[in-house]
């Protein structure tokens, strides 16, 4: 206090300096706020509404050296957009989605979405697991798809925290789904990261650990159009799938159990081929809803997929630590309002789903999805941009 007494005006200009920076801190707490590296990466945050029980919705910015810019929120786990420069430099949003919280509620395709606990199909909605039979959500038909109802992972709230070093920005989201959730045996806590870097990948990480034996395959449902979301149809785009056999199914899309060759096949991009060039062969399924094995054996980081555009320049390709990968080109889609009022329609975006194969739980002889308690369940894919 003498110091004070003999320097007034210092100690006012202090105590206000003080009071405001802590008042400037807490108003971006709950409004916006960013961290930013020396490397131009940086993660930006701020509100993107409120769930109906009033929960706050948080959206995730994470933006690169090279203006490529995605958009996730911890309302399940969602990738809203992702903004990538075409050959010369323009900025476009290739992932399909909504301007507002309210359609991810209500009226989503799954778009962005991260799948689980199951991605795919199983089929009867039940499996056995040493020797207990668990009945799931049978919300296809009889059969049980991408996790339920309710408690499917984009349906809940994540725990978002954001990070950010010289090499990389991003969110680690984290979740809780309890025993007995749709019928899964197990509490499975889930961490799902989506990590961006200057070489233009967003890296999509998933881990899980579980209490009790159980079964988990997460996957990331976006739907991509490399021209921009709503700018027509995706039957122009080029693609290449690193895989020589696919999992032929039924007319419920389950596998029968047969690996067959893509050899003479309209599935077979072993080669680049438009997506658009045998799409009408396809009449059960009307368009690709298929599982392709994927050269990957060993659960390396490889290529799974390449897909340009021809008009933007943008090349996309995916590399996965996971044995196959879902093709779907939006066969069903037809007339979502989508960001900026465009209207999406059938084969207006395509889905790469890297994920284990449909109904594993009851086909042994696929790679195992079965996780116990000790073990870690972690893949990662990686999608990666450029242009020619």
């Amino acid at each position: 206090m003498a110091n004070a007494a003999r320097h007034p005006v210092d100690y006012r200009i202090c105590l206000f300096v003080v009071l405001t920076a802590a008042w400037f801190n807490c108003g971006k707490a709950v409004g916006q706020s960013s961290l930013k590296s020396g490397a131009g990466l940086e993660v930006g945050q701020k509100s993107f509404g409120q769930m109906p029980d009033g929960q706050e919705v948080t959206i995730y910015e994470l933006t690169n050296v090279k203006g490529l810019r995605a958009r996730v929120i911890d309302y399940g786990a969602i990738l809203v957009s992702l903004e990538v420069p075409d050959r010369d430099g323009k900025l476009a949003d290739v992932a399909l989605g909504f301007d507002d919280l309210d359609s991810y509620i209500k009226r989503s395709p799954l778009f962005g979405a991260t799948v689980g606990r199951y991605a795919n199909r199983i089929a009867n909605a039940r499996f056995t697991l040493d020797g207990t039979e668990y009945k799931l959500t049978a919300n296809a038909g009889k059969n049980h798809i991408h996790g339920g109802r309710s408690k499917r992972f984009d349906k809940v709230m994540w725990k978002g925290r954001p990070f950010q070093s010289s090499e990389e920005a991003g969110v680690r989201f984290s979740y809780l789904s309890k025993d007995g959730d749709e019928g899964f045996p197990g509490n499975l806590n889930c961490i799902v990261t989506y990590t961006l870097t200057n070489g233009n990948e967003l890296k999509i990480s998933y881990e899980a650990t579980t209490d009790k034996p159980t079964i988990v395959n997460l996957t990331n449902h976006s739907y991509f159009n490399l021209a921009g979301a709503g700018n027509g149809d995706v039957l122009n785009h080029e693609m290449l799938i690193n895989a020589d056999y696919y999992t032929p199914a039924d007319k419920a899309l389950i596998p029968t159990g047969e690996i067959h060759s893509v050899k003479d096949t309209p599935l077979d991009f072993t080669k680049a081929k438009t997506i658009g060039a045998r799409i009408s062969q396809l009449t059960q399924t009307r368009g690709y809803d298929h599982n392709y094995v994927l050269k990957n054996s060993g659960g390396a980081l490889v290529q799974a997929a390449r897909v340009y555009e021809p008009a933007s320049g943008r090349i996309m390709e995916v590399q996965t630590t996971e044995p196959g990968m879902q093709l779907y080109t939006a066969n069903g889609m037809s007339g979502i309002k989508g960001k900026g009022g465009k209207i999406y329609d059938r084969h207006y975006g395509f889905c790469l789903e890297t994920e284990h194969f449909p109904d594993s739980p009851n086909k042994p002889h696929f790679p195992s999805v079965v996780l116990r308690p000790g073990e870690k369940y972690s893949t990662m894919t990686v999608f990666t941009f450029s242009t020619r």
